[in-house]
């Protein structure tokens, strides 16, 4: 998949017709990157049919409660020019979340949206949501990359079924990622960047990515990961990298809170 987070708006368009001209089918998106309506007019103008995209969106937590959150999930369908949703997510575990969930299994019932899921729940937020709710989310959307693996994590979500989505999967160059000796040395051996080697791992492993880059032959080079197969070795190596924390932010922590309750005003509620 292909995905517009930080991309402004006037560039999201261009970059989402570059993203399925080269092949992309899977297009992740947000409320809250404020670009939702340049990736329905992209779609719309690439040609593409509608049943060959998949559409992921997510409901910010200035949109959640009961009612609310079908408002903001009518808003995006609107903006992304399609009556269905493929993966509608809960973008954090923060705010009413369970009103916001019941909206999505609501919209997921009336044909809405075809799966529903949450990001950034760790194992306490995923464990209390998905035991008191009908539907168990389908996806959990999370930081995941050679440096943070997220084991003790999706030990949770294979109880519930739940499928890992990776946010940042190359980890946004983070930690030299580029020219880490491990993954630099195993890319020579297959004719590939540290980037593919990231990539094919985490596909490997059974994660959905959605690597992001506003350049055309970067689209390119992060798609062409299917010539080539890791071994147990090479796996290994990479499993070895984990350092078991975030590189960007601890949604545990106090501050973090804080900033998220601050960060509401991203998204206006829809009225």
């Amino acid at each position: 998949g292909y995905g517009v987070y930080q991309v402004e708006p006037d560039e999201c368009e261009r970059c989402v017709l570059d993203a399925l001209s080269v092949g992309y089918r899977m297009i992740d998106t947000a409320q809250a990157y404020l670009n939702e309506e340049a990736v329905g007019n992209a779609w719309k103008k690439s040609g593409v049919s509608r049943d060959e995209i998949f559409l992921v969106s997510k409901v910010w937590h200035s949109n959640y409660g009961e009612g609310q959150t079908m408002k903001s999930i009518d808003e995006s369908l609107r903006k992304l020019q399609t009556d269905y949703i493929d993966l509608m997510l809960l973008h954090q575990p923060y705010c009413d979340r369970y009103g916001a969930y019941r909206d999505l299994q609501k919209a997921y019932k009336a044909g809405k949206i075809r799966a529903i899921g949450v990001s950034n729940f760790f194992p306490d937020h995923l464990i209390d949501l998905a035991s008191n709710m009908e539907i168990t989310p389908m996806v959990n959307q999370m930081e995941t990359h050679v440096f943070n693996q997220q084991h003790e994590t999706r030990k949770f979500m294979d109880e519930f079924g739940t499928k890992l989505m990776a946010w940042a999967p190359l980890a946004e160059g983070q930690n030299e990622l580029f020219t880490n000796p491990t993954l630099t040395q195993i890319g020579k051996k297959y004719g590939k960047t540290a980037a593919q080697v990231a990539l094919r791992w985490l596909l490997q492993s059974d994660v959905i990515i959605i690597p992001k880059t506003v350049h055309k032959e970067r689209m390119q080079e992060n798609l062409n990961l299917f010539d080539f197969e890791l071994d147990a070795e090479d796996m290994q190596a990479i499993d070895n990298l984990d350092t078991t924390h975030s590189l960007f932010l601890d949604h545990h922590s106090g501050e973090t809170t804080k900033q998220f309750m601050e960060w509401r005003a991203v998204v206006k509620p829809t009225e």
